[in-house]
């Protein structure tokens, strides 16, 4: 331990994204409505203070948030259930067009060029919400309610001083409060021996291996033109890193004559390699509909408000056997209905009395095949998981099915209204929100909610609901079509071939293999709390201060943190588990490493909808509040 005298203040908060900056701003909050003397705050980042990691300032354009503009805020409103005092502000669409009227912004003049082109309905480049963030911060330190010390280091550990906690930094700084705030946000995992043995086979041989992390933290340009390079992941950051390497490539993009959907063909510049992309689906997460179109309303049939409610009741609810049934009818009804009006003759018979009966997901699916005898618009749920049902179809086969995705993509992103995909979209979009709520109430066994929502309903849920922004997407099909970017099947195996001394990629779906010697891995490495990477989280989980949440003796990926209760006499909550069941009261963690334990924080706020991330940063400052060491702070509740 060491002896160095730490820095004091009323609270440390490890952690400089929106967690962290909400946080500040709702101790700002409580304090201007107590009218106590400022509140001493020190705020540590490893990347940077107001933006945090994924929201750097200076990183590529051509990243972009994956949710529209008019979905972001940092301000709670009446929405967010909180015992603390309204303080309203600008979300990111009123920022944007204050940015406008002033005329620039010392952030630089791309600033002012992205909020001028901003619309409710646009996605936001990653690096503009970054600046949002940031001046959100600075608007609260203006107000004079919270004096913050920024500071850029690596939080590797909690000691304690009489007191108080002290966060140590690897550089060897303390900093000493009543109170310490984890608000980390999206926490990186450990290399996996897979990636450990690729990045020793790629040293051996001279290759090129991008091992998996946040985007802005890699480098994925510079590509070998005309020769094949293998990726492995379909997800987000896939998008987001083809848009940074179509920048560098300079080809051209236009779009398809009489084409209604918008589709693209991409015009080569001689630069581009031949990117083999593969995944466990093996194909790409699904396109958000083109910004300010309307999409096509949910309206439950079986898994109504009345039948979650009953649910929540309960605590030993197997969600494979009991919840995904429901569910899987929902999905099937929707596609039918949209195909029914899209395509009336690719639908055959009566199809909605056997949803009524199916009791199983086989049930469903035979429901969904009896109804659609159309190859073109057949469609399992089974599909969201193995999308050729786990049987090997050859290189034809696949083919055949990625025209069809093409097309479904094309038709869901241009008329998210009728589309029978998108319907589908929809309905997961509106049914994850209520599978979260029974996650909150813990209705679910531990088996189940390990094997089932988080082991594969999560990453399902993502891939459907939480997609990419259609501009991004059309994009990539374009590449597709070009034969720039080749979806290799579902399925993929990466190996090193120590013979030939390159990269292996292999689907044993399709029978394809390629080699490379470059392999960029465009998955994230995250948040998988028994296997994180960050050196405080691992410190505290390693010396038993800290512990993994289980239900019914079964893991989840989180970390054990208290409730909360929404109370102002309430003085806990969201408060660090050891192992042995003790609580630290004087640690919050907020968000994503407690996301079992606090489900929806990782999902950003959005004006208008209740917010777990907001609503615990306002459980946070109360606690910085009521342990503040200054007296006239201390007494602002």
């Amino acid at each position: 331990m060491s002896t160095a005298l730490p820095d004091r203040f009323d609270a440390v908060i490890v952690g400089g994204g929106p967690r962290g900056v909400a946080a500040v701003l709702r101790t700002a909050a409580r304090v201007a409505t107590s009218g106590a003397g400022p509140a001493r705050l020190a705020v540590v980042d490893a990347m940077a203070v107001g933006p945090g990691a994924t929201w750097m300032i200076d990183q590529p354009a051509q990243y972009l948030n994956n949710t529209q503009a008019d979905a972001t805020t940092v301000h709670p409103d009446d929405s967010t259930r909180m015992s603390g005092p309204a303080a309203p502000g600008p979300d990111l669409v009123d920022w944007a067009r204050r940015v406008r009227a002033e005329g620039g912004h010392p952030a630089g003049e791309w600033v002012l060029t992205e909020a001028s082109e901003l619309t409710g309905a646009t996605f936001p480049t990653r690096r503009l919400q970054g600046v949002y963030f940031r001046d959100q911060l600075d608007a609260a330190i203006a107000t004079g309610a919270v004096e913050v010390t920024e500071v850029v280091g690596l939080a590797v550990d909690l000691e304690q001083l009489g007191e108080e906690t002290v966060v140590v930094l690897r550089d060897g700084r303390r900093l000493a409060a009543p109170t310490v705030v984890l608000a980390q946000g999206m926490v990186q995992s450990q290399r996996s021996h897979d990636v450990t043995a690729l990045v020793d086979f790629a040293d051996r041989f001279a290759l090129r291996y991008v091992e998996p992390g946040m985007p802005a933290e890699r480098t994925y340009t510079g590509l070998p033109a005309g020769e094949p390079v293998l990726v492995r992941g379909l997800g987000a950051n896939f998008f987001d890193v083809i848009g940074q390497l179509a920048a560098e490539w300079g080809g051209e993009f236009t779009l398809v004559d009489g084409d209604a959907r918008g589709r693209l063909r991409y015009h080569p510049s001689g630069l581009e390699p031949q990117l083999v992309v593969g995944s466990r689906r093996g194909v790409p997460y699904r396109s958000k509909p083109d910004g300010g179109r309307s999409v096509r309303p949910f309206v439950p049939r079986w898994a109504s408000a009345e039948w979650f409610d009953a649910l929540t009741t309960r605590s030993d609810v197997d969600f494979r056997s009991e919840v995904w049934p429901v569910l899987a009818r929902e999905f099937a009804r929707v596609y039918l209905d949209a195909l029914t009006e899209v395509a009336p003759d690719a639908v055959a018979g009566e199809w909605l009395p056997g949803l009524d009966v199916a009791d199983t997901q086989d049930e469903v699916d035979a429901v969904l095949s009896g109804a659609v005898p159309d190859p073109r618009w057949a469609w399992t749920l089974d599909e969201l998981h193995r999308p050729t049902h786990g049987e090997p179809i050859g290189e034809k086969g696949w083919s055949q099915l990625v025209r069809r995705l093409i097309a479904d993509e094309l038709g869901s992103m241009s008329d998210p209204w009728r589309h029978p995909r998108a319907a589908v979209n929809g309905a997961m979009g509106a049914l994850r929100r209520s599978i979260g709520r029974l996650t909150r109430h813990g209705v679910f066994t531990g088996e189940s909610l390990a094997r089932d929502v988080l082991g594969w309903f999560d990453g399902d849920s993502l891939a459907l609901a939480s997609g990419p922004p259609a501009e991004r997407v059309r994009l990539v099909l374009a590449l597709i079509e070009a034969g720039v970017v080749e979806l290799i099947g579902p399925e993929l195996v990466i190996e090193a071939d120590e013979t030939a001394g390159l990269f292996r990629a292999a689907s044993p779906i399709t029978g394809r293999v390629v080699t490379s010697s470059v392999l960029l891995e465009t998955r994230m490495s995250k948040g998988k709390i028994p296997q994180t990477s960050d050196p405080l989280l691992r410190a505290l989980l390693d010396s038993g201060r800290a512990r993994v949440h289980a239900v019914d003796g079964v893991q989840t990926h989180s970390m054990e943190a208290t409730r909360a209760e929404i109370c102002e006499d309430a003085h806990g909550g969201h408060n660090l588990v050891a192992a042995d069941g003790t609580v630290d009261e004087s640690v919050v963690v907020l968000g994503i490493p407690a996301a079992s334990t606090q489900p929806g924080s990782a999902i950003g706020a959005t004006p208008g909808v209740a917010s777990p991330l907001l609503a615990g940063a306002d459980v946070a400052a109360k606690q910085i509040l009521v342990r503040a060491r200054v007296g006239s702070v201390a007494q602002a509740t």
